[in-house]
This record gives structure tokens, C-alpha cells and sequence, in this order.
């Protein structure tokens, strides 16, 4: 995520030396600085000396020691932070870096890899317009980035668009698996599934008609996209997804909780 991030940023207009980067591993430094040509640095507080925006982009479970190294630096320049690791609270992180502190909790996606990401934001109460418009300027380098209001959203957002490209992962897994049942080659197979996503996909962001209205448009009655829908609806779909998606959102309060538990 963290070199989707430099990426995009390049990729919109930033300088690549206007970019810090610090990471433990060596190699990973060596490949940054050769293909995107930015600032490379092995320690957390060489770089926060350089910047005036911290991006924690490591494992949720390695977290806590960088932020406690790192918080006496970061609470002598009053920098903004941003944080990107999945389940770690602003409690978590005041805790870790101090109360005093500017704090920006994002929730990404994966497609942010490939700078179609959508990303949700929560700022505390420390943070400024100007660092809001800033945190906001990096986060949409990778796709839509949007805020909400009360930080416990985010676990929604979590079950929504953090979680959500692996249960359209499963849909296009049990659709190819359903061609090559009924006789497709497996190239022509997975082909028509990934265009069939990307097409539908496209058409919901252009259209300002609703998901429902769109199905329904391609849905002739007595047509086979009728029956195929009938089956879905007799086998729980819809119920399946909101039960589902409720897992989700309750496994990511439940390792927040986890979290702030160990403080």
C-alpha cells in the first residue's frame, strides 16, 4: 500500500523528492530509490526530520513499537500523522504517540494498487482544514477518498470497501468456475468474467440510476437474466451479502477492541 501510495503521488504531480521513505528492510529501500526516485532513509526519525506528513503504512501488528519510537519526534514538530493499518483506533494511537498529536485514520482498499482505490478518513479533533485538504490530496492520488464524521463508521467502511473486492473476488471465482462447468476454455472463461465486472462496474459509476434500476434494465421478463436472478433470490442472496457483511463488521470491532485491550 505504502508504494501504491508513492506512486500515485508521483503518478498526480508530486515531486519524488519531496518524498521521505523508511523501511527496515534494505532491499525494499534500494528498489524505491532506483524506480521511483525518491528519499530513502533507514531510520523512522531521519525521516520524520525531513516531512511535515507521517504516513504509518506498516502492519497493524508492528504498529505499536514504531509509533512509540517514533512518538518523541513526531510530538517535537507537531506533524500530522496518517495512519493506514487496518484496527488501530485513535485511542490506540494517542496512546502510543501522545494526546496532542494530528491524527488522520484511513481505511483503503486494495484497488489502490492500481489507483482505483476507495479510502474513507476520520480526523480528530487536532487536525486542521489545511491538514484535512492535505491528508485528502494524498489519499485521492489512489482513487475516491471521502470522510465520516464519528470514527466507529469506519468499521462499516471496513465491512463495505476494505473487505469488498474479495467478495466480488468470490462472485467472479464461482462465475468462471460455472463457464468451465458448462464447457468454456479457461482463458475465454476468466476473459469474460473480468470484462463482464469492468463493464458493469463502469456502467454503475457513469449511470445515475441505482444498482436496482440497472439490474432491472438488463433483467427481461422470462428472459434468462431473469431466471438466473429468481435463483439467486430463492438461495438468500441478498439475505447471504447483509449477513455476511455484518460478519465483517463485527470481527473489525472486535480486533479494535483487541488492540486497545493491550495498550
Amino acid at each position: 500500500m505504502a508504494t501504491s501510495l508513492i506512486s500515485g503521488l508521483i503518478a498526480s504531480g508530486h515531486s519524488p523528492r519531496q518524498l521521505w521513505v523508511s523501511d527496515i528492510n534494505p532491499e525494499i529501500l534500494e528498489s524505491l530509490a532506483a524506480n521511483l526516485n525518491v528519499n530513502t532513509l533507514a531510520s523512522n526519525e531521519a525521516v520524520i526530520d525531513q516531512v511535515d506528513v507521517i504516513v504509518l503504512a506498516v502492519k497493524p501488528q508492528a504498529l505499536k513499537e514504531v509509533a512509540k519510537n517514533a512518538a518523541a519526534s513526531i510530538q517535537q514538530k507537531k506533524l500530522l500523522v496518517v495512519s493506514i493499518a487496518a484496527g488501530i483506533t485513535q485511542n490506540s494511537l494517542n496512546h502510543w504517540l501522545g494526546h496532542e498529536i494530528a491524527i488522520v485514520r484511513c481505511m483503503p482498499n486494495t484497488p489502490a494498487l492500481v489507483l482505483t482505490g476507495a479510502t474513507v478518513m476520520h480526523a480528530n479533533s487536532k487536525v486542521t482544514a489545511e491538514q484535512r485538504t492535505l491528508a485528502e490530496n494524498i489519499l485521492r492520488s489512489v482513487g475516491i477518498a471521502l470522510w465520516v464524521e464519528k470514527e466507529s463508521e469506519l468499521d462499516a467502511v471496513t465491512a463495505i470497501s476494505g473487505s469488498g473486492p474479495a467478495y466480488y473476488f468470490l462472485l467472479m471465482e464461482a462465475m468462471e468456475k460455472a463457464a468451465l462447468e458448462l464447457g468454456l476454455d479457461e482463458v475465454t472463461a476468466r476473459l469474460l468474467v473480468q470484462q463482464t465486472a469492468l463493464g458493469a462496474a463502469k456502467i454503475a459509476l457513469e449511470s445515475p440510476e441505482s444498482p436496482e434500476q440497472l439490474r432491472l434494465r438488463v433483467t427481461s421478463p422470462g428472459g434468462t437474466t431473469q431466471k438466473a436472478i429468481e435463483t439467486f433470490e430463492q438461495g438468500g442472496f441478498i439475505e447471504l451479502v447483509s449477513k455476511a457483511i455484518q460478519s465483517a463488521h463485527n470481527r473489525s470491532i472486535e480486533m479494535s477492541k483487541q488492540t486497545e485491550s493491550n495498550l
